[in-house]
């Protein structure tokens, strides 16, 4: 318990901080930054390295999130501000939001660690220097990882 204790005081401000910048919602934050703890605690075992406990932390905090982005998801109604200007703006959006979800297909196929560094990087706002001092890698090591991720994703969306 004492070392679930330390865990959490070492890590919690780090955690709430990623949740922040992916969700940018103070409450929201506090809110998964809790629910992240708890599965953490639940899911101790799980932990193999303890040097690696804010990459551990990270990944359940964003899986914390994108559950809780796909349950509101369900239950917001659609928000129409008006109709589109004309016909070609909605078929551009159209084509944007296909490739957007092409896109997210291809970046959950890459394999690890391109797919986590560039989720941090976009999708959480973490700069190269916080990713890699998550992985324990010099910033060079996550400027290329993120790099051939975009290469990955560019090359499979052609």
């Amino acid at each position: 318990m004492a070392d679930f204790e330390k865990l959490f005081e070492d890590n919690r401000g780090f955690v709430f901080k990623f949740l922040l910048k992916l969700c940018g919602n103070q409450a929201l934050s506090e809110e998964l930054t809790q629910e992240t703890f708890y599965r953490a605690y639940i899911n101790i075992s799980s932990l193999k390295n303890e040097e690696k406990a804010s990459v551990w932390l990270c990944s359940i905090a964003k899986n914390t999130y994108f559950a809780w982005y796909n349950e509101q998801r369900k239950f917001e109604p659609l928000e129409c501000e008006g109709e589109a200007e004309s016909p070609f703006d909605t078929e551009e959006l159209l084509e944007n939001k296909e490739l957007a979800k092409e896109a997210l297909k291809i970046l959950h196929s890459l394999e690890e660690p391109y797919k986590e560094v560039f989720m941090l990087s976009v999708f959480a706002g973490l700069s190269l220097k916080e990713i890699s001092a998550l992985f324990g890698k010099s910033e060079s090591w996550a400027r290329v990882t993120f790099y051939r991720a975009k290469l990955k994703i560019s090359e499979k969306l052609r």
